[in-house]
């Protein structure tokens, strides 16, 4: 639930959803709401029959808890996993927004997650590894494919504009059996 929250501050969720979304009962979500919005981390509003929630801005473990929760449960990981064992990945980068507020820029919270591929990965198990990961970080994630030679000739003006913003390296692992 702090992920969900945490991770997407801008966006208000209804305990039922929030409770779909990260597996749980919509009771075991009520109680932990509850708990929640007496420390103060949470906020919560009734609209309707609905109960919706968000993380409290205001609270002063609001930038700590976050920092921990990307670095734990946000897109590094989640795509460090997903795309570790995807053949023909020679390396793989987050760029635009993300990148950029990762890097310190400020700026609104990003809607999507931009990677960028270098190799000869196959396209549809790219488009299933985003799929997957969008699953798990609730918002868009655009995967975009170079070959290895565009990539060290960096030419064209896609790879131009992405190599002049900040680029967050993935550091995928070889799958152990």
């Amino acid at each position: 639930l702090l992920a969900l929250l945490f991770l997407n501050p801008d966006k208000e969720f209804s305990v039922t959803d929030a409770a779909k979304l990260v597996g749980s009962s919509v009771p075991g979500m009520q109680h932990e709401v509850a708990r929640l919005v007496r420390t103060g981390f949470i906020q919560d509003r009734k609209e309707g029959n609905s109960r919706l929630v968000r993380a409290s801005r205001e609270s002063i473990i609001f930038k700590p808890l976050s920092d921990l929760l990307a670095v734990t449960h946000g897109p590094l990981p989640v795509l460090n996993k997903e795309l570790t064992g995807v053949a023909g990945i020679v390396s793989a980068y987050i760029y635009g927004s993300w990148a950029a507020r990762y890097s310190g820029e400020s700026g609104q919270v990003p809607a999507d997650i931009d990677v960028l591929v270098v190799g000869n990965a196959d396209l549809d198990e790219l488009q299933s590894t985003a799929e997957r990961a969008e699953l798990q970080l609730y918002r868009e994630v655009n995967i975009r494919r170079v070959s290895l030679q565009a990539w060290k000739k960096g030419d064209g003006s896609f790879l131009k504009t992405v190599r002049a913003k900040p680029l967050v390296p993935l550091t995928l692992n070889e799958k152990t059996e």
